[in-house]
């Protein structure tokens, strides 16, 4: 074989194990592209978004659209290739695979904390809006999750609401953390608990969760593995009593990101002056009860989302503000909020067209 038809060969076998690799080997990496964005104060799949019952509500125009990103699952693996056309494209981002999914993260494991995290926001989103109105939302301090194999299993359940630990009352989820710990490892714990189902039936019933029957529950105490504190096994969180039925209709998203906008299309429907003024603006952001809006990841795929579904205006959480102004859709103007008064504030502004007041997004230098 003469040295042309060598090098030529090798050339050719080169490439062909270029192709393969660029083809087969996968590499840990996932890729982010812009997801669906949708009006919530509109319908989505034929069903409202946001359903109020119990309560007078009002007509709203324009949109609040809640912003979304597509994200490969958890367990699967980019090949060279996707990774390569991924890193090249306008429309997408590559990031490395545990920084989505740490500690070897399941798919199922990944949908069951989006998911959780979805419904907390919609919970956290009713508060605010209903706060920001000066409507009361009595609240409860209730057991949240049950770790698997801890003394509680069996004996606590999710959705008990805890009055008191060893007879001292419990107004907050910090209180029952702080009681448990005043014990040792080994001692007992009294429980003073309205089972989940009662206080789900008193609630349904429109009574106060709080005077449903009540009982004693003694858990034995456990040593914590990291510093050998006392522990039961359980999460302490909050649970509401709201006034009137409010129904969030979103299937197949999860995460918290679509908090703020979620409670700024319920109060467009509980009050008379439409919000946007018959604008297009979207946005995203978690929120919680307080109304303090939180950073959010994925933020340039939500606002090329955005400016493709023909947004004017971005609602952008302060966090994100710098990364966000980076690389700024054309048309799009970024709206830095920081709080529920503040998105308020701003969308008075662009529905009195006073724009020139809004707090903009800028790239950090």
């Amino acid at each position: 074989m003469s040295r042309r038809h060598a090098t030529i060969l090798a050339s050719t076998l080169l490439l062909i194990g270029m192709l393969c690799a660029v083809a087969l080997v996968r590499v840990p990496y996932s890729e982010l592209s812009p997801g669906p964005t949708v009006n919530t104060l509109g319908e989505y799949d034929g069903d409202p978004v946001l359903s109020i019952e119990g309560r007078e509500t009002y007509p709203t125009s324009g949109h609040l659209n809640m912003t979304t990103v597509r994200v490969t699952s958890a367990d699967y693996r980019m090949t060279l290739g996707e990774a390569l056309y991924s890193w090249l494209a306008d429309d997408a981002a590559v990031v490395p695979h545990d920084s989505l999914y740490p500690d070897g993260t399941t798919a199922e494991e990944a949908e069951e904390e989006n998911a959780e995290e979805f419904s907390q926001s919609q919970q956290s989103a009713k508060v605010a809006a209903l706060a920001e109105l000066g409507i009361p939302v009595p609240t409860r301090t209730v057991v949240s999750a049950v770790v698997k194999d801890s003394p509680a299993e069996g004996t606590l359940r999710a959705g008990d609401v805890i009055k008191a630990v060893d007879g001292t009352p419990v107004r907050e989820p910090a209180d029952v953390a702080r009681l448990v710990t005043e014990h040792e490892p080994g001692e007992d714990v009294v429980f003073t608990v309205v089972p989940a189902k009662a206080a789900e039936a008193a609630e349904k019933a429109g009574e106060d969760p709080l005077t449903a029957g009540t009982r004693e529950v003694t858990v034995a105490t456990a040593p914590a593995e990291d510093d050998q504190r006392a522990i039961v096994g359980i999460q302490a969180g909050t649970a509401h009593t709201f006034p009137f039925d409010i129904d969030i209709k979103l299937a197949d998203v999860g995460g918290p990101s679509a908090g703020l906008m979620f409670a700024l299309g319920i109060v467009d429907k509980l009050t008379d002056e439409e919000l946007t003024g018959g604008t297009f603006v979207a946005g995203t952001g978690t929120i919680d009860g307080e109304g303090e809006v939180g950073p959010i990841g994925g933020v340039t795929m939500k606002t090329r989302a955005a400016a493709a579904a023909g947004a004017r205006y971005f609602l952008t959480p302060e966090e994100n503000c710098a990364t966000a102004a980076k690389e700024r859709p054309d048309g799009l103007t970024l709206v830095e909020v920081g709080t529920m008064d503040d998105a308020l504030e701003a969308l008075r502004d662009i529905r009195e067209d006073d724009t020139e007041s809004l707090p903009l997004c800028t790239a950090a230098d």
